[in-house]
């Protein structure tokens, strides 16, 4: 999505569907408000929608630049079809008999949503690119509370996906992992970080620090304004955040240019990555809420002992400024159930970082040693957009020759670093994760905002290029 798209997006009021559980059925109020930073809703009012659908975003593959326009237009209308969905459950609460809400609500909207994913298909499909595989399974949804006199349809629907919908908030159950085959002790792991690309003589060899704590003051929710913007609970597992304060589902550009920070030199970026718990029997607070124990997301959560945020270079050449507002994610929530294509987890221990290649295992520490957990984000920008229709197409890795694709431009790759004391020898420590995820270690990821002032970007791209270590 361009800066410009994005632009008009704000000035547009925000509809927010909130779901109001009353005896026998579901309530629906529409609250409309101005998405400023003076009229962001309130905790009080953010819901999960009363009808989850898998994500059909997470699961396309990079969407070619042609088929952009009509791929972001499909993903739209897919969120409209469940919003007229929930109206319609609303309207027609303790109408017709048993099987009522599937065949008026749920079936219909299986049928609408089935039509839209194959045109998305077809668009990919068109430029000459591989078609999508698997979308038809993602038409399904379900109601969010089985509990409401309908529960049937909800679990024959859930029955239909083969899975949880990415909205689903079941209640953790045997076997909600993580494994015993998760974890490997790190000392028998044998030495995996590849070669680093030979670097060329105009290569940009600084690094850029912004120190933005490790979240101490317990900045947590379990939203995510990139993947799921205005939805509360669009994660379904905590979040921690540094850097720009008050960071929800429903921030905007506006409100993120204008926000607080953490950061020590004026970075508004935010940070945010899925919390790493202690599972061995400490509950939390949020034991019996929505992104906590409510979805299997249990234990204590584990403040970092440090969390680096670096910026570095290309081996290439040198590297341009980010676009204010540009979005990554890194990793993938989904991994396993996605095939691992955008999977980036890096689990090690101090001391041990040259083993550092642990994608799908927790590593067991030795005793001295802390948990370690590194993500490196992509670093070639497509030089025009500041999100794409599945959050990755506007931006890319490198090459194993630290080359970008024909066409991008290389900006500041930031590497995430966050180390965790108080587990040596553990196996009761996971990271958050979906309900369908079972806490794999695979799933690990990272999310970035990038708000810094545009002289903190310029500043940065200068120590980078001329090879200066700052910050």
């Amino acid at each position: 999505m361009n800066q410009g798209h994005r632009r008009n997006r704000k000035r547009r009021n925000a509809i927010v569907l909130v779901a109001g559980l009353a005896a026998g059925g579901v309530g629906l109020a529409l609250v409309t408000m101005q998405a400023n930073a003076t009229d962001a809703p309130r905790a009080t009012t953010r819901a999960a929608s009363p009808i989850p659908c898998p994500s059909v975003a997470d699961r396309l593959p990079e969407v070619p630049r042609q088929a952009r326009a009509e791929v972001d237009r499909n993903l739209r209308l897919l969120q409209s079809q469940i919003t007229e969905a929930g109206n319609r459950l609303a309207a027609t609460r303790g109408q017709g008999g048993p099987d009522f809400v599937r065949n008026a609500v749920l079936g219909p909207l299986k049928d609408k949503r089935a039509a839209t994913v194959d045109r998305i298909a077809i668009a990919i499909s068109r430029t000459g690119a591989p078609r999508p595989q698997g979308l038809s399974s993602l038409a399904a949804c379900t109601l969010a509370d089985a509990g409401q006199g309908q529960k049937g349809q909800g679990q024959q629907g859930q029955q239909g996906q083969g899975q949880q919908g990415q909205g689903a908030s079941p209640s953790p159950a045997a076997g909600n992992g993580p494994v015993p085959e998760d974890f490997v002790d790190i000392t028998k792991v044998a030495p995996n970080v590849p070669a680093r690309p030979r670097t060329s003589r105009t290569a940009s060899k600084g690094a850029f620090k912004t120190r933005c704590g490790v979240n101490a003051e317990g900045r947590h929710n379990s939203d995510n304004v990139i993947v799921a913007p205005g939805v509360g609970n669009g994660a379904h597992h905590t979040h921690d955040y540094v850097g720009a304060i008050g960071v929800d589902a429903f921030t905007t550009d506006d409100t993120l240019a204008a926000a607080d920070t953490t950061c020590t030199n004026g970075d508004r970026s935010t940070y945010y990555w899925p919390v790493l718990r202690d599972r061995s029997g400490v509950e939390e607070a949020d034991a019996g809420k929505p992104g906590g124990g409510a979805e299997g997301n249990v234990g204590k959560i584990l403040t970092p002992t440090s969390a680096s945020l670096t910026f570095v270079g290309s081996p290439r050449g040198k590297v341009v400024a980010m676009p204010r507002f540009l979005r990554i994610i890194t990793g993938d929530a989904k991994a396993n159930a996605n095939g691992g294509a955008n999977a980036n987890a890096a689990w090690s221990c101090t001391g041990f970082e040259n083993r550092v290649q642990l994608k799908d295992k927790y590593p067991i520490c030795p005793a001295g040693s802390e948990v370690v957990r590194t993500e490196r984000f992509q670093s070639c920008w497509d030089g025009r957009n500041t999100d794409s229709a599945n959050h990755r197409s506007h931006v890319a890795f490198a090459d194993a020759r630290g080359r970008c694709p024909a066409g991008s431009k290389a900006v500041p790759q930031l590497v995430q670093r966050l180390t965790y004391s108080g587990l040596a020898g553990s196996t009761a420590f996971a990271v958050d994760s979906f309900p369908e995820s079972l806490h794999k270690p695979v799933t690990d990821h990272g999310d970035f905002i990038n708000a810094m002032p545009e002289r903190l970007m310029k500043q940065a791209v200068s120590c980078i290029n001329s090879g200066r270590h700052c910050g």
